[in-house]
């Protein structure tokens, strides 16, 4: 089972390649404003008909700020202090956790509440935790060995644009942005792009994810870029059963065909 966790956001997803009718269930679950994450998460648990599978292992992603540490700066008695000097806040524990990233030479720090980590653990006894970046960054790295120019990426999830760019396995680029709108977002990836130095007559701009006006922005980036671009998944997956579903995240449907 796998579930994913964003800020006002909570699903959970089974596959099962055996099932050739279903292999993927999606079953997101309609968070209720006014109460906690973990109240959430433990209605959840009762309701959501995937629970009443007999499944004792879980991955859960997690879509929340991160941040990453070059390899081999990474030191993991330092993470807590690493993140909370990065991320202060007033709110409750935390339990500060990291993914390793070897093909591009970072770890990716990232946290989640410990009111949801006690719920999570005491319904299943495997859990591994995922910053919903991860799987993304993965792909994504080895999509831009396709061709000899430089590209630079944008994913857009749940009014956040992610951007990024790489180069000789590392991180060129890479920070997020709150776009509610479409301008915002215009802006935000032409001024990175600008920032990089890259070639408007050369160099490639792919944009993914839940795009807000999808259609003014990518005429938008075509009028200042010749190579922009938004990522088909049902294209690039190779028609894969989970780019079928409707309203799945990219980086959830990422994960499932994929892997982190």
């Amino acid at each position: 089972m796998t579930i994913r966790i964003g800020k006002n956001t909570l699903s959970f997803t089974m596959t099962d390649a055996t099932d050739k009718e279903r292999p993927v269930i999606f079953e997101p679950y309609i968070v209720k404003g006014g109460i906690s994450m973990t109240a959430n998460l433990r209605e959840a648990f009762k309701t959501v008909n995937l629970m009443a599978t007999d499944t004792r292992r879980v991955q859960v992603l997690v879509d929340t700020p991160s941040m990453l540490v070059p390899i081999e700066q990474f030191e993991e008695e330092d993470k807590e202090a690493l993140f909370d000097h990065t991320f202060p806040t007033k709110m409750g524990k935390r339990i500060v956790h990291y993914n390793v990233l070897p093909e591009l030479k970072a770890v990716c720090l990232f946290a989640v509440s410990k009111d949801v980590a006690v719920s999570i653990g005491d319904r299943f006894d495997e859990v591994q935790y995922i910053q919903a970046m991860t799987p993304v960054w993965h792909h994504l790295h080895q999509r831009s060995y396709t061709g000899h120019r430089s590209k630079l990426y944008g994913y857009f999830h749940h009014k956040q644009l992610d951007i990024f760019s790489f180069q000789q396995n590392r991180f060129k680029f890479c920070n997020s942005f709150e776009t509610s709108h479409a301008h915002d977002a215009l802006y935000f990836l032409l001024y990175v792009w600008k920032q990089l130095h890259l070639e408007a007559e050369h160099d490639e701009m792919h944009i993914v994810g839940d795009i807000p006006e999808k259609e003014w922005l990518y005429q938008e980036l075509k009028r200042y870029l010749q190579k922009a671009y938004v990522i088909n998944p049902s294209a690039d997956f190779q028609e894969a059963p989970a780019t079928k579903i409707a309203n799945m995240p990219y980086d959830l449907m990422t994960l499932i065909v994929k892997g982190r």
